[in-house]
């Protein structure tokens, strides 16, 4: 679906940003320019202020938000606006930042130096697995720390499935499971805090595939494909797994697969045959 906008353009703000130690003191003049994406169909029929973003009370905001620290770099001060906006106005699905500082003290002459970000939420599918300690129990609270991340939302729960060990076998069953969430985290973001949560609950990694307290694994992220040396979206080996797909089925049956260009519920018939 097309989004609608919003711009707002060069909104000035006197605030306290700067390495520089002079420039957290005095401060100086800011330009902030926002662009926002919602749907706006419902505005643009009834006409009621209530179905659209009250520019002036988002600028009172904006203006305050980013008065309310001091940050060495522009760029930290446009990513907390984005997420601020983000958190606060629900019907913001994206928001392009850009800050302009006119008075850059560089010792040239220029217009002005800025810092253009964009941020939105995603969509991400996560895999969970435990066969150690209290299985349900360490499932829960896996789930519970990402919901307790305010850059995290769970949007869906599957049922929890028992399930044998693939590769190492001489271990306790698995309980599995799997959750749809929407984030702000990049998928390198997501990753980390997923990594943490794992910590937390004492994942140990001694044996490959080897027993855990957790598994935490990003299974979907929006329609991205994507590799690097830490991660590798779509999970490269969910296909064939039935322990992935079928709690991933509960909540995302109809999800196309970007590089198969099948459904989670053809994959997993696939393997059921």
């Amino acid at each position: 679906m097309n989004l609608d906008r919003i711009h707002i353009e060069d909104l000035e703000v006197y605030a306290f940003h700067g390495v520089n130690p002079q420039e957290k003191d005095m401060g100086q003049k800011f330009l902030i320019s926002l662009e926002l994406f919602l749907d706006l169909n419902e505005a643009g029929e009834s006409d009621d202020l209530s179905k659209t973003i009250n520019y002036a009370e988002l600028c009172s905001k904006v203006e305050e938000e980013f008065k309310k620290d001091k940050y060495d770099l522009i760029e930290k001060a446009a990513q907390k606006l984005g997420e601020f906006i983000l958190l606060n106005y629900n019907s913001v699905k994206k928001v392009i930042v850009e800050v302009k500082k006119p008075w850059a003290p560089i010792g040239k002459p220029l217009k002005y130096a800025s810092v253009f970000i964009e941020r939105g939420w995603h969509t991400a599918y996560v895999a969970l697995g435990s066969n150690l300690g209290v299985k349900e129990d360490n499932l829960l609270n896996a789930i519970k720390f990402i919901k307790d991340n305010p850059l995290c939302r769970v949007l869906k729960v599957s049922k929890f499935y028992e399930t044998k060990p693939v590769g190492y076998t001489n271990q306790d069953n698995f309980l599995n499971g799997a959750c749809m969430i929407k984030t702000i985290l990049s998928p390198q973001k997501l990753l980390e805090f997923l990594m943490y949560i794992e910590k937390m609950l004492k994942r140990e990694r001694i044996i490959r595939w080897g027993p855990r307290t957790i598994d935490l694994d990003i299974i979907f992220y929006d329609n991205l494909i994507f590799s690097d040396d830490e991660l590798v979206i779509p999970h490269p080996r969910m296909h064939e797994r039935i322990f992935v797909l079928e709690p991933l089925n509960d909540i995302a049956p109809y999800f196309v697969h970007p590089i198969y260009s099948k459904t989670v519920s053809d994959l997993m018939n696939n393997i059921r045959g």
